[in-house]
């Protein structure tokens, strides 16, 4: 696995608005830290998402996209792409490959991070429709079609994006992790990254002790030291 001094660029793909933060903000604020350059693609608009039925969906996406934006701040991001799919909808069809592959041609990244396509039978919520939708197009758009100047052949002869090999690939939430992050101090930044998405989560402090109580465990299923938190990833040799 390459070293993260090796690494200049890491490409985020996720499928909502604040799905980055729950599942690897620790981690990419140690990354910005460190000055690597991470930039997030976020593939719906999140209009589906809240409770409040007297806010339009419109209205929602146009607020997720401000939440989301100020959450990457907060974790040392300024780079966001939203490609403002609708929120519940997701497959992972040809046309979310190519524009996945648009994205990894024009960021050129060494590592891209992306949601498990498999479903997790124990923690059945991290397994939504458009997560395992996104994370099946944004391998497929890693290999082969980001790689190969044949695949989508148009984003080369039109756009003049010449094709791209992302040498490795993290993936969040998987069922089966081989790689554990330390986070324990920037666990802070992740929960405040989190408060900034207002209109999802209804008790912060209630969330920030859930979060508490999982990171936990995978540090403790990572062979971390006690009172140290962790996220967890399945890495993957691409390039």
């Amino acid at each position: 696995m390459p070293e993260d001094a090796e690494v200049g660029r890491i490409l985020v793909i996720a499928a909502h608005p604040d799905d980055v933060d729950f599942g690897v903000a620790g981690t990419i604020a140690q990354w910005t830290d460190a000055g690597i350059d991470v930039r997030y693609c976020i593939v719906t608009n999140g209009d589906a998402g809240g409770s409040d039925p007297s806010i339009t969906r419109a209205d929602m996406a146009r607020l997720r996209q401000a939440e989301q934006t100020a959450a990457a701040k907060q974790v040392g991001v300024s780079e966001l792409l939203f490609l403002a799919y609708p929120d519940g909808r997701v497959e992972a069809t040809l046309e979310l490959r190519k524009d996945l592959s648009r994205v990894i041609r024009m960021v050129r990244p060494d590592r891209v991070v992306c949601q498990s396509p498999e479903r997790n039978y124990i923690r059945l919520g991290i397994s939504h429709p458009d997560h395992r939708a996104v994370g099946s197009a944004a391998l497929d758009a890693v290999y082969p079609d980001s790689r190969n100047q044949f695949a989508f052949p148009e984003l080369l002869a039109e756009e003049k994006l010449e094709p791209w090999t992302v040498r490795e690939v993290w993936v969040s939430a998987s069922p089966q992790p081989t790689h554990y992050v330390d986070i324990t101090d920037t666990f802070p930044r992740k929960i405040a990254a989190l408060r900034s998405h207002a209109s999802q989560i209804a008790d912060a402090d209630q969330l920030q002790e859930r979060l508490l109580g999982m990171s936990t465990r995978l540090a403790q299923q990572g062979d971390l030291p006690e009172g140290r938190l962790a996220e967890a990833f399945l890495v993957i040799q691409a390039g």
